[in-house]
């Protein structure tokens, strides 16, 4: 066993820095750019291989992970999940909720009309919601690109702490008897069976190409734009700006990243590169990661059209248990992210 754990270690490593990294993309895009003639200077040409760099890697594991969770989600089509989770009573069902909640789709906006569904279908009130606040926050995607940039054990817990947070908010706002909260068409809608034909696998390839391109169309101008302010923290934001506001020597880090990060609209993807950025400039894990969990779970745009479906007093619930959370686990890795880095 002690000769096995190097080799499983250098195992790991290579996956680490070669799949998930893409080290060796980062060295051949630097060896293009020297074959460039033009004159530039240090920070410009460290931005524009940070920018080239970035994007193409975002863009590979985009579409790799989209087809595989796309191809996963072929079998649980909304009649599927409704059914698998209605046999299910207790904390049971809002754990299996917020797992199916993973394998959704990447950002809030389009979580909302499932959520919708399931309400309608009449589903508990606290289980469709662990599926709301896990479905945005902790799916596949987020496991992987994190792993891209902190490593599996950082995005391992990650993970783990916002099914924590889907869990635990679905069981409150059950225990609060919020049901008349939801607004009346919804409570009142008519959900009947559709049946479900069983998908070839060509059917789920050819379902899973178009969820590639579909979901490339929706997000890339936010992987252009959050690469390109993650290029402009990296080589133009001074590390001194940084650490004084989202640093060690700020107690409120958390609070302050998590308030300006949860009105802003991005998904995972174009949150990954601005993460990166800040992290590397000095801000603490927990305090990065808090934003990242706030962009993506609590978007200006999603709460506006979760506000047609529920009423104003269960918004505001929904809203305290997702930003609480997100400090709570803000605090977390920072006080034990020596644990992890």
């Amino acid at each position: 066993m002690i000769y096995l754990i190097p080799g499983l270690k250098m195992i790991f490593e290579f996956i680490q820095n070669n799949i998930f990294k893409m080290n060796w993309l980062y060295n051949l895009t630097g060896k293009v750019l020297k074959l460039i003639p033009f004159d530039l200077n240090m920070r410009l040409s460290d931005a524009i291989h940070f920018f080239i760099y970035d994007v193409l890697k975002i863009f590979i594991l985009l579409s790799v992970l989209i087809f595989i969770v796309s191809y996963i989600q072929s079998f649980f089509p909304p009649e599927r999940s409704k059914k698998i989770m209605a046999k299910f009573k207790g904390i049971s069902a809002n754990i299996v909720a917020a797992l199916l909640g993973t394998v959704t789709p990447f950002c809030s906006c389009s979580s909302i009309p499932l959520f919708i569904g399931f309400t309608s279908a009449g589903l508990p009130i606290g289980v469709t919601f662990s599926f709301l606040i896990s479905s945005p926050m902790v799916d596949i995607g987020s496991l992987i690109l994190l792993m891209s940039i902190f490593g599996a054990k950082i995005a391992v817990v990650y993970v783990l702490l916002g099914l924590v947070i889907a869990v635990v908010g679905g069981k409150i706002i059950e225990s609060a008897k919020m049901e008349r909260e939801i607004e009346e068409f919804i409570l009142n809608a008519n959900v009947g069976e559709v049946s479900q034909s069983e998908l070839t696998i060509e059917d789920r390839i050819n379902f899973s190409k178009d969820q590639v391109v579909s979901t490339f169309k929706k997000v890339y101008p936010y992987v252009l734009v959050g690469v390109g302010i993650g290029a402009i923290i990296h080589n133009w934001i001074p590390n001194d700006f940084i650490e004084k506001i989202l640093g060690e020597n700020n107690i409120f880090g958390v609070i302050i990243a998590t308030l300006v990060g949860a009105p802003m609209y991005a998904d995972i993807f174009g949150t990954i590169p601005v993460a990166e950025a800040l992290f590397a400039k000095g801000a603490l894990l927990g305090t990065v990661l808090s934003f990242m969990m706030a962009v993506t779970t609590l978007s200006l745009p999603s709460l506006i059209m979760l506000r047609r479906a529920i009423k104003p007093r269960l918004l505001r619930l929904f809203i305290i248990i997702c930003v609480s959370g997100i400090i709570i686990v803000g605090y977390i890795f920072n006080i034990f992210s020596y644990l992890f880095i």
